[in-house]
């Protein structure tokens, strides 16, 4: 261990737990609202055309964004919570192979991603929920996009490995550098370019590679792991540890992407504004959560640290402290958001229509927001400690178990109203279940002193 490593094993070990995540989660939290502003700028600029086909398509193809992402955090979480404890540990050997192993397979499986949709590139679009008038601008929007796949899905393995090892400052540069270069290049290659919603995708694309690059920069520096290609384990082991902790992750997106397409279809009877509409709201949850997340980020690394280093009290003290933090700080944003519902909805898309719809939709899940207080850092924190089955059980509720049917069976109960409130719902039924499975976990943990 050299001295870089060990005087960061001594501080994620030893300061205070609230202090430290606060310092961990700044860069973090940075990252996350700079990412929502980044996922959230093609609908803004492309809302700006005047056409709610092409608004839906951004939409549309946002689901197939969430696979690149969920393939992307799969071997991002997977490795870098199997990196935190080993770092815990003092085993440098196995956490360096682990992060080339991640990272590498994460770039090859991009690649497969991007040759297989522009092979079925039309079929894929109506399996996402496209229209026949939303079809051709999702065409355009989605043939871009996947040629950025296998360094979408890499940059995101580099930045939560940074994380994991706690140097989320390094992350944030490379995220921040990209979400900004995305924000400007909107503009310039939707209007300036006259290149409509494929500017959007290409404004997409080299800003994720520019992010890729200096976050491989990053790696480089501040005692965090190197990636070498002569590191790579193609062995079992260290999938398996990929599949413990990466498959919570893979669940909560994968299945957020279906969620998307289930979202889509279902709202299809109501034309393109109800599909435009449910895709804005979506942007603006999470960028409403974005930051609450990036906290729960700051919390990870001290958690994986901590408990590779058998000091649960500190595990679980820095649990009841993002608890109590994000669940404050969700409530007050919860009540903006009811209260100026319409006007957010309106900076997307200033149709009446589309407005009419969003803002209904974003208020039912305002009820809840606060809700994911609990929810994300119990999933947070069961996943760093390798509690594989509850942690993906949690990750698969609030999308998958619970949302997907419930958007079917409320939209043929109470029509377009029960596609409205279904995310709220679940909401409400995820929070029963991961109260007593957390409280359980918690219980588990003996408790030495820090």
């Amino acid at each position: 261990m050299d001295e870089k490593q060990e005087k960061k094993f001594h501080k994620m070990t030893e300061e205070p737990v609230g202090s430290l995540i606060c310092q961990l989660a700044l860069p973090c939290i940075i990252s996350m609202l700079v990412t929502a502003f980044y996922n959230m700028a093609d609908t803004f600029f492309v809302g700006r055309l005047d056409s709610d086909a092409a608004t839906g398509a951004v939409g549309v193809v946002f689901s197939l964004m969430a696979v690149i992402q969920a393939i992307g955090f799969f071997f991002g979480h997977g490795s870098g919570n199997f990196i935190s404890r080993e770092l815990g540990k003092q085993n440098f050997e196995d956490a360096s192979n682990m992060a080339a192993t991640g990272f590498f397979s994460a770039l090859g499986t991009g690649l497969v991603i991007c040759i297989l949709g522009q092979i079925f590139l039309e079929p894929l679009a109506y399996l996402l929920g496209s229209t026949e008038t939303i079809l051709p601008y999702a065409k355009d929007y989605m043939r871009i996009i996947l040629i950025g796949a296998p360094w979408m899905t890499a940059s995101l393995v580099l930045n939560n490995q940074l994380r994991f090892q706690g140097s989320a400052a390094y992350g944030m540069v490379g995220i921040t550098s990209g979400a900004v270069l995305n924000i400007a290049l909107d503009p310039l290659l939707i209007f300036g370019l006259n290149m409509g919603v494929a500017g959007a995708a290409l404004a997409t694309i080299i800003s994720q590679f520019v992010s890729f690059c200096l976050l491989l920069v990053g790696c480089g520096k501040g005692g965090n792991l190197h990636i070498h290609i002569s590191r790579v384990q193609l062995k079992w082991p260290y999938y398996q540890q990929i599949i413990r902790g990466g498959l919570p992750s893979l669940a909560r997106q994968g299945l957020a992407s279906v969620a998307t397409i289930c979202l889509n279809l279902a709202a299809k009877p109501y034309g393109d504004a109800a599909i435009a509409a449910m895709g804005v709201v979506q942007r603006i949850m999470m960028f409403g959560a974005s930051a609450m997340i990036g906290f729960g980020q700051g919390f990870q690394p001290v958690c994986g640290f901590n408990y590779g280093a058998k000091l649960y009290d500190r595990v679980k003290k820095g649990f009841w402290f993002c608890v109590k933090s994000s669940t404050t700080f969700l409530f007050a944003v919860g009540v903006l958001g009811f209260i100026f519902a319409p006007q957010l909805v309106a900076l997307f898309r200033d149709s009446p229509e589309v407005v009419a719809i969003g803002a209904t939709a974003l208020r039912f899940q305002c009820v809840t927001f606060c809700f994911h207080g609990w929810v994300v850092m119990s999933n947070m924190m069961l996943q760093t400690i390798g509690r594989t089955a509850p942690a993906t059980f949690l990750a698969m509720a609030r999308q998958g178990v619970f949302f997907i049917p419930l958007v079917w069976l409320l939209s043929h109960l109470l029509g377009l109203t029960g596609i409205q409130m279904a995310q709220m719902v679940s909401d409400a039924l995820t929070l029963a279940c991961a109260i007593p499975i957390q409280i359980k976990v918690l219980r588990e943990l003996s408790a030495p002193s820090a």
